[in-house]
């Protein structure tokens, strides 16, 4: 079964699109069946992944609002075992047509349970709200990845990020974990940078990541051309660190994996 991660912030501008549509492709690159999900009517996801906009005609909105089958909309990409479902602005009345829906949070969830046996990962990439879509993909996802920008007022929304996590677990997901907290546009010539990220790590400790994502400019350009940095610009900075973010969560994943097979011996 697929090792599902929402990637999510409240905040806009933290890095999120960027560290999910990265992490899917660094997955893939390393031979493992990766879906990534654009739930952000943005749809940011999507052309940063190198789907032109306009060039499909069904999206996430489809599966989740008209009970489309995942399987018929996810869409192939030039990474081999990389597979994207692809979200425009039709998404975005999604929060308003499933207001009165039953069991509105789980409709992402339910669909993507009829795929979740055909990949390794499944990466949902949310919009900067805790609206319905947003609790949709933490109802479907077995961990939060957090990416926060290094800068104060960054820091503030994690506290509501993480009151509307444990939510979540009491009403609808008891299985969701933190996967991470994910520092990003670290600038190593700034002491605001090693301020917030000696606070972050002091206040929550293992539970933030050891890969920091820096600054970098190839990092930055990758989206316009519809690449990820793994495909952009192998060499940079930004491919580095998210190969790196990669790791920490693939050893993670083995770990957890180990200690479960052990739990099933004893």
């Amino acid at each position: 079964m697929a090792k599902s991660i929402a990637v999510a912030n409240q905040k806009g501008g933290v890095g999120k699109t960027t560290t999910a549509v990265n992490l899917a492709a660094i997955l893939a690159n390393w031979g493992n069946r990766v879906l990534l999900v654009d739930a952000d009517p943005q749809g940011n996801a999507t052309s940063g992944i190198g789907i032109q906009r306009g060039s499909f005609r069904r999206g996430l909105y489809h599966s989740v609002v008209l009970d489309e089958p995942i399987s018929a909309i996810a869409l192939s990409t030039p990474i081999e075992t990389l597979q994207v479902v692809p979200s425009n602005k039709d998404l975005a009345g999604a929060e308003i047509e499933l207001v009165d829906v039953e069991r509105r949070e789980f409709r992402l969830k339910n669909a993507l349970a009829t795929v979740e046996a055909n990949y390794d990962y499944v990466i949902i990439d949310c919009p900067p709200s805790l609206g319905l879509l947003t609790l949709n993909a933490l109802t479907a996802a077995r961990s939060l990845l957090v990416p926060i920008q290094c800068e104060y007022y960054a820091l503030e929304g994690v506290t509501e990020l993480f009151d509307t996590l444990a939510r979540i677990r009491r009403l609808h997901n008891p299985g969701l974990m933190i996967e991470g907290l994910l520092l990003t546009m670290y600038d190593v010539r700034s002491n605001l940078s090693a301020a917030v990220a000696a606070d972050l790590r002091d206040f929550y400790g293992l539970q933030v990541f050891q890969t920091v994502i820096p600054r970098n400019v190839r990092l930055a350009e990758a989206p316009s051309y519809g690449k990820p940095i793994i495909s952009y610009d192998a060499q940079s900075k930004g491919a580095e660190a998210d190969s790196q973010l990669g790791r920490e969560i693939v050893n993670e994943s083995k770990s957890a994996e180990s200690a479960a097979g052990s739990s099933s011996v004893l």
